[in-house]
């Protein structure tokens, strides 16, 4: 059987607000350092990764459309000679 010391109880109650409060002192430091973050390389011009990605593959596509092209007109003048 445990005996109830109010002294401990107070302590130990204490020690969890504590606890709990250092957790939302440090996750609103976490948010406020991302939210800095994000304004400092917003205004630098750079670009998300799916944006790069986006654009990496339209520039291959791109690519490969002017290679065949390349043929297409190598054979037609080919054809012309």
């Amino acid at each position: 059987m445990q005996s109830q010391n109010p002294l401990i109880a107070d302590f130990v109650k204490l020690a969890n607000s504590a606890a709990g409060t250092l957790a939302g002192i440090g996750r609103e430091a976490r948010d406020a350092a991302r939210e800095r973050a994000k304004e400092t390389f917003g205004g630098m011009d750079f670009v998300s990764r799916e944006e790069f990605d986006a654009v990496k593959a339209m520039a291959s596509k791109a690519r490969e459309e002017a290679e065949d092209l390349k043929e297409r007109v190598a054979a037609l003048e080919a054809k012309l000679k």
